[in-house]
């Protein structure tokens, strides 16, 4: 795992600490058995974003926090850069950037999305909320619950997310744009 990304449950873990919420507490309020959490905790197990939000709203602060260890400063309008989103290898082949972070208080998360198509699928997911999905570069093959969705550069869809859902590179690779409204 890259330094990073380790970071990311060191701060869960001292967040937790400081608040004196317990790992078993923690693993109970974010809906997740107690052995999860703490391969969570402890880095082995990647955080899917949805229990990222999960765990930041327990604490009472931004994502951008736990990701970067710093607080998002703009209430007005945030700007990102090309290629200066904060970048996030989900699942092996599945990276995102997020484009937003700097924004106080989101009500949404929108996020670039990478697929390797040299690398297995990511599993399917369920988070609350929505999802729009909008296609920049190549073939994604979306899978909601049990239907399957090919879309080229350009299409989009949205889909009430607390389905199963899952996004591949069809030939090549392939990027969207993710907005996740929870």
């Amino acid at each position: 795992m890259r330094d990073d990304l380790i970071q990311i449950p060191k701060r869960i873990k001292e967040f937790r600490e400081i608040l004196e919420i317990s790992a078993m507490d923690m693993a109970k309020d974010i809906g997740v058995p107690f052995e999860t959490y703490g391969q969570y905790e402890s880095g082995a197990l990647d955080i899917p974003i949805s229990v990222l939000y999960k765990i930041s709203s327990r604490f009472g602060t931004d994502t951008t926090v736990l990701l970067t260890g710093e607080d998002p400063r703009i209430n007005t309008a945030s700007v990102c850069r090309a290629g200066k989103g904060i970048r996030i290898e989900r699942f092996p082949g599945y990276e995102f950037a997020s484009l937003a972070y700097n924004f106080k208080g989101r009500t949404m998360e929108p996020l670039l999305v990478y697929l390797d198509p040299g690398k297995a699928p990511a599993p399917p997911v369920t988070h609350s909320g929505q999802e729009f999905n909008y296609v920049i570069m190549g073939s994604v093959k979306v899978t909601v619950d049990k239907r399957e969705y090919i879309l080229d550069q350009g299409d989009s869809i949205y889909f009430d997310a607390r389905l199963p859902h899952a996004q591949t590179a069809v030939k090549g690779s392939a990027q969207f744009i993710t907005i996740i409204q929870e």
